[in-house]
């Protein structure tokens, strides 16, 4: 997966590692506690899948400018913001493997640090001058915050239809890929639309993205930096129990059920329903979904004329579901 990672990257290479000097250079400031705080976060940097995203939409649809660059590091920002929010709102201490911020130091610290990142990604997104970028940004923002708040409000009304969930992962996951095609896409002065051929692109990916994680939650493993079961421990119940919950037989499915009314998430409890999820094909369901998502991100991309990043992008697409963490 390293490799392909690396091969995915290889077209926009140099302009990557130009967002990564300017993503971290954006990141100073003279408090000491701040920059104690800034160096955890960029030691705990994932995958940036999407500023890759962004410079290789740009480069397939004709060329990287400063603007592509600057929408890259503005929108790893943003996420990088909502994630610290989100640890505080999760009250997570591990991702990745690695203790959270709010873990290290503590909520105050951890929230202060995430309004000091969004600010620093709204100024950054002034800068490009485009009011189109602009305007991304800031629904962007607003999505993400409404999908958290609209998931602690599914979980906490033990909500159990799948309309809620795509309604969620749609505003705090697809959203955020599609604005990372879209972006690269005007930042590259193609048509409108072009934009909007990208724009569904990355939103097809988002969904895709967002699945896998999903399944990921039933399965154990040491690569992934949070326990098993994490989601239903949060009772955040995702499409494969949903899946289950619906199709299996009513007296097969009601002590799950109430496990879930109750909130009753004892490791055992939580062993159970992933195993019931599991056995009453859950994870396929996920799974055929996952391809779907990912078969109509290639066709749209495959509009594009041919070009090293254009199978960059097709090589992501299938790297969306392949991928081990």
């Amino acid at each position: 997966m390293v490799d392909q990672r690396k091969k995915i990257k290889e077209p926009v290479a140099g302009e990557f590692q130009c967002f990564v000097d300017e993503y971290t250079g954006s990141l100073q400031s003279h408090s000491k506690y701040l920059k104690s705080a800034i160096d955890v976060v960029l030691s705990s940097n994932g995958k940036h899948v999407r500023p890759l995203l962004v410079l290789l939409t740009a480069k397939a649809c004709g060329n990287i400018t400063n603007d592509s660059v600057n929408a890259a590091v503005l929108l790893e920002l943003l996420h990088t913001a909502t994630l610290l929010h989100d640890d505080v709102v999760d009250d997570t201490k591990v991702r990745r493997g690695q203790p959270t911020l709010n873990a290290i130091f503590d909520n105050r610290i951890s929230v202060l640090v995430g309004d000091f990142v969004l600010s620093t990604a709204l100024l950054r997104s002034i800068n490009t001058g485009d009011i189109r970028m602009i305007k991304i940004i800031s629904q962007l923002g607003r999505d993400l915050s409404e999908g958290e708040i609209e998931q602690l409000e599914t979980a906490e009304n033990r909500l159990l239809n799948e309309e809620s969930y795509w309604q969620v992962i749609k505003k705090k996951t697809a959203t955020l890929l599609s604005a990372c095609t879209e972006m690269g896409a005007i930042s590259s002065g193609v048509s409108d639309e072009m934009i909007a051929l990208c724009r569904e692109f990355g939103e097809n990916l988002g969904f895709c993205f967002q699945l896998k994680d999903d399944v990921f939650d039933y399965f154990e493993s040491n690569k992934i930096g949070k326990p098993t079961g994490n989601d239903i421990r949060e009772g955040k119940i995702t499409l494969p129990l949903l899946y289950a919950l619906k199709t299996a037989d009513s007296t097969i499915s009601a002590p799950f059920h109430r496990i879930i009314d109750d909130a009753d998430f004892t490791d055992e409890n939580i062993n159970s329903l992933l195993c019931f999820a599991k056995e009453y094909g859950g994870i396929e369901y996920a799974e055929k979904y996952m391809k779907i998502y990912r078969d109509k991100a290639i066709q749209l991309i495959k509009q594009l004329s041919d070009s090293d990043a254009r199978r960059s992008l097709l090589m992501l697409a299938d790297y969306m579901i392949e991928r081990d963490k």
